[in-house]
């Protein structure tokens, strides 16, 4: 392991934060889901960062397992009317949304940032 390595703070740990993925220190996100243009304390530039739709797609698996078997099991357990289901249902289903979008998009970049990834090219 490399000194940049050794030095450099976990994924999850600057995902859950939503910090730097170099220092660990500057904000990653300027307002809820907009990244900052750099970071604030060491200067990286977040140009590089493109999480594209993949926060949405583990966050609607994520929930979606979640709310979705809580559903059936009420549901074969107790059969409440369709207003119940409404009442719990839905501001779970926000709570888990809203609440796991920015540590999976910050995570998504630190991951971005660990291992160098970039767009795709093919060369002729």
């Amino acid at each position: 392991m490399t000194d940049k390595q050794e030095t450099m703070p976990s994924s999850i740990e600057v995902g859950l934060k939503g910090c730097c993925p170099r220092c660990g220190k500057g904000k990653l996100y300027k307002g809820f889901l907009d990244l900052a243009p750099k970071c604030d304390v060491c200067g990286l530039d977040y140009s590089f960062a493109d999480s594209g739709d993949g926060p949405a797609v583990f966050i609607m698996m994520i929930a979606g397992f979640i709310v979705v078997g809580l559903v059936l099991w009420v549901e074969f357990t107790w059969s409440p009317p369709y207003w119940v289901h409404a009442a719990l249902w839905i501001p779970l289903t926000l709570v888990l949304t809203i609440g796991l979008i920015r540590p999976l998009k910050g995570w998504l970049v630190a991951q971005q940032y660990r291992h160098r990834a970039e767009e795709g090219r093919l060369d002729k």
